[in-house]
């Protein structure tokens, strides 16, 4: 299952995993979803964005603006 997060912030580095295809259907189009990776430490998706100065962690968001985790149960 999948559900808002309220957690926002940046992540460390981990290994990519396959994103299930729900997330990459949920996710903005203007988002690297290739990159996208789940983050044990908040339960969300984060892809890398690689900006004109520096490459950061983002959280995967909806089109609406909403974080996407997974839920845990």
């Amino acid at each position: 299952m999948l559900g808002g997060c309220t957690t926002a912030g940046r992540g460390g580095d981990t290994q990519p995993q396959a994103v299930p295809e729900e997330v990459i259907a949920l996710a903005a189009p203007y988002q690297d979803v290739a990159t996208a990776r789940l983050l044990p430490r908040d339960g969300c998706y984060w892809y890398r964005h690689e900006g004109p100065v520096e490459t950061t962690l983002l959280p995967l968001r909806t089109a609406d603006g909403r974080p996407i985790c997974a839920t845990q149960g």
